[in-house]
């Protein structure tokens, strides 16, 4: 009972308040269990047929994971917890048959959880919810920031394999209107029509060309440092990706260093313009939980937004649009041949404030560091 309650979102105004604070969080604590525990026999996914939309692959694509540890999935993690749970409803024409069920990313099974809703639509929609435990035991009070973003992250792993896979657009619910589940993704069924986005919804801003099956499998987090600047044209369909996927409530910048060290932001036309000059990464470094190689990182990819009066549905959209976006952009980075690293934790971040402007109205929420070199690189003689 106890781990149920600390599921349950928080007051999450004075959550995100205090996750912002500099005070450090305690000792870690035990996560528990890797993955949910659902009920029932695991099944395997079955295989597709040839009309069928092929959950085995969608569900590899996007959210399972690769090794024996859990660690390696398509969808990065902060700490690599993995907190977010997918529960499947299966329409017709779907390799599984239609139903409720939980999936399990470790060993790639579902179990099924009873019979799909009348009036469930063809194709599958995914449901994200966070057992808070897992990430609640390393970074405490700063969590739920973190299993927001994560669960952002994982509807555009569900995003990207859907289109790996030559659907339709899916339709891709960040509204942050309710606390469970916390998004949800529609994947269509192949050759059909997808479900029009509400009214009001951004557009997603994902790949003109979708991504293969081999490119979302290989992408990883680089580990830091991330040095090299990266060229204008690969740093501009960065930004440009971001703001097109992240638009509404945030803002998306780049700080860059020499020559002409500032802050970017993208222009009418894409072009990124600069809007402030001077060395930024280094205060990011501070802000970002103390991580010095920040300051070194060719360039940082900035959403920025989420004002302190923010009430609950807008702290869950921004920070549910943001690990979205920065994941977007984090595959268009890899596709110039960058090396990224989403960066999800800050503290003091007042971006609008280090500027000038009115404190509190403009702060950093999620942040991918670039650069054209990465660790293993730099460590290659």
């Amino acid at each position: 009972m106890e781990h149920a309650r600390e599921d349950r979102m928080p007051d999450l105004v004075a959550a995100l308040a205090r996750a912002r604070s500099p005070e450090r969080p305690g000792p870690d604590t035990p996560a528990g269990g890797a993955v949910r525990t659902w009920p029932g026999p695991p099944l395997a996914v079955p295989q597709a047929g040839p009309a069928d939309l092929d959950l085995h692959l969608l569900l590899r694509l996007s959210l399972a994971a690769s090794d024996r540890s859990g660690r390696l999935r398509p969808a990065p993690s902060a700490g690599a917890l993995h907190p977010v749970d997918t529960a499947l409803t299966v329409g017709a024409g779907c390799s599984l048959p239609p139903g409720r069920y939980g999936y399990d990313p470790l060993r790639h099974r579902v179990h099924h959880l009873g019979p799909a809703p009348h009036g469930t639509p063809p194709g599958v929609t995914a449901e994200l919810s966070v057992t808070a435990r897992r990430t609640l035991s390393h970074y405490g009070h700063r969590a739920w920031p973190l299993l927001l973003l994560d669960t952002g992250h994982a509807a555009a792993a569900l995003f990207l394999a859907a289109r790996a896979l030559g659907v339709p657009e899916p339709e891709v619910r960040l509204d942050g209107q309710a606390e469970s589940p916390l998004a949800a993704v529609h994947v269509p069924l192949p050759g059909g029509h997808g479900t029009p986005a509400p009214a009001g919804t951004p557009a997603t801003g994902g790949p003109a060309d979708p991504p293969g099956a081999a490119e979302l499998l290989a992408r990883r987090s680089c580990p830091p440092p991330l040095r090299g600047t990266p060229p204008p044209g690969a740093l501009r369909a960065v930004l440009t990706t971001a703001a097109r996927a992240g638009a509404g409530d945030l803002r998306w910048s780049a700080a860059v260093g020499p020559p002409r060290p500032g802050l970017l932001a993208p222009a009418a036309d894409g072009t990124p313009r600069r809007y402030a000059s001077g060395e930024a990464r280094p205060t990011l470094a501070a802000w970002a939980a103390g991580q010095a190689w920040i300051a070194d990182a060719g360039a940082v990819l900035l959403a920025h937004g989420c004002p302190a009066d923010a009430d609950a549905p807008h702290i869950r959209r921004t920070h549910l649009r943001a690990g979205f976006a920065v994941h977007l952009a984090h595959v268009t980075a890899l596709r110039h041949r960058l090396a990224a690293r989403p960066v999800g934790s800050w503290q003091q971040a007042d971006l609008g404030a280090a500027l000038g402007a009115a404190p509190g109205r403009d702060w950093v929420v999620h942040a991918l560091a670039l650069g054209t070199r990465h660790a293993d690189e730099e460590n290659t003689p």
